[in-house]
């Protein structure tokens, strides 16, 4: 084709159509690319839920039990509102180790939120478990042996004679378990309520009256259904102190502090406990003695108690730290008000680590019972390590 005749051709089409076929080329395509765009993201986005999904089937046990948390909560707060245990009868024994050997007629387990809420409270509690030694255990007892003797010793050269060295002492403490429980009710109207938070009002309730159940124990049980009581155990002068029984010092004077010296008791009582134990040892008394004991002055007229300065922490005699324990006697005649010692060597409180709950609609209609329960047991395990400051003359 000639020079002249292409020109004719190019002439017969205008510059606006070609202008406008180019604009719709360009917005297809523009379009075109937005929708393999699209599919691109959607593609990545079901790989990576897919990744996801293999992730957490391939997790170890440790990490997939604590993501199985969440169903057991809501199967149990189910349960707490309306009764309603379907949920908690079909989680799987193996996927679920909180949920092994549970039935209806003993309770079922409570949630692990709940359950480190309950714990929590009771371990920041003014009771004895706050400074005793807290073991947990599966069996009915826990047993711990002490020695309470000095293993023999000698030095010996590389030709002398080794004489035999002598037998150390072993004393078993058996610490049975005892059933704990607590009764909170709430009214049905209540439960029904979707914004009333039941696991946080019925973890409240229960570590509220475990806690005072405990500490009253811990130092005044009789070991009959209930752990057995430091005060509980024969008291002896320190100077006649044998295993079995606590060793304490008197006052001097009965029912009171020495008139002329009453810090003389205290420093008394300190200096009574080993040196092996007093580096962690601590006064446990009640608010009455507490306010008696912090008035006291040395010979310079210098306080012997010290208030914390930090929130938390605890208030000091003798460079020793106090928890108030409300249980512990007032000042009285032949009372043993005051104990020093290393409660974490000489008290072991023992438990067994599942909370459960039984729900009751129909013995307090219109109602709702909760009977919760927990096994928990303690005891004096080794009776060097505490001390107690008797208000009498001898």
């Amino acid at each position: 084709m000639s020079d002249c005749q292409e020109q004719a051709v190019g002439a017969s089409v205008p510059m606006a159509d070609v202008t406008e076929a180019i604009g719709e080329f360009i917005h297809e395509f523009k379009g075109f690319r937005r929708n393999i765009e699209n599919r691109i993201q959607k593609q990545e986005e079901r790989m990576t839920k897919f990744d996801r999904k293999s992730m957490m089937a391939g997790r170890p046990a440790l990490s997939n039990g604590a993501a199985q948390e969440a169903p057991h909560q809501k199967a149990f707060a189910a349960y707490l509102r309306s009764g309603d245990d379907d949920a908690l009868r079909g989680l799987n024994m193996e996927e679920k180790a909180l949920s092994t050997a549970v039935s209806a007629e003993g309770g079922y387990l409570v949630d692990p939120q709940t359950a480190d809420t309950i714990k929590s409270v009771l371990n920041s509690t003014s009771s004895l478990r706050s400074v005793a030694q807290v073991v947990a255990v599966e069996a009915t007892s826990y047993d711990v042996l002490v020695d309470h003797s000095d293993i023999g010793s000698g030095w010996a050269s590389e030709t002398g004679t080794i004489t035999e060295t002598d037998t150390p002492q072993i004393e078993r403490v058996s610490i049975p378990l005892h059933e704990l429980s607590a009764m909170p009710k709430a009214s049905q109207r209540l439960l029904d309520d979707s914004a009333f938070d039941i696991e946080g009002w019925l973890a409240s309730r229960i570590a509220d009256k475990f806690a005072r159940a405990e500490a009253a124990a811990f130092i005044n049980g009789d070991g009959i259904d209930k752990p057995t009581g430091i005060l509980s155990h024969a008291q002896v002068a320190n100077d006649s102190w044998a295993w079995g029984s606590l060793g304490y010092i008197a006052t001097g004077t009965d029912g009171d502090f020495d008139a002329v010296s009453p810090a003389d008791a205290v420093l008394d009582v300190v200096y009574a406990l080993g040196a092996e134990y007093r580096s962690n040892a601590t006064f446990v008394m009640n608010s009455k003695t507490a306010g008696v004991v912090r008035k006291m002055k040395d010979a310079d007229g210098r306080f012997l108690w010290t208030d914390s300065l930090a929130a938390g922490e605890p208030a000091r005699l003798l460079g020793y730290p106090v928890m108030i324990a409300e249980d512990m006697p007032d000042i009285a005649s032949g009372s043993a008000a005051l104990a020093f010692g290393d409660f974490a060597s000489g008290y072991t409180v023992a438990e067994r680590p599942d909370l459960r709950v039984l729900r009751d609609p129909f013995s307090a209609k219109p109602h709702v019972l909760f009977y919760a329960t927990k096994r928990v047991g303690g005891d004096i395990s080794d009776f060097a390590a505490i001390k107690l400051l008797k208000f009498s003359v001898a």
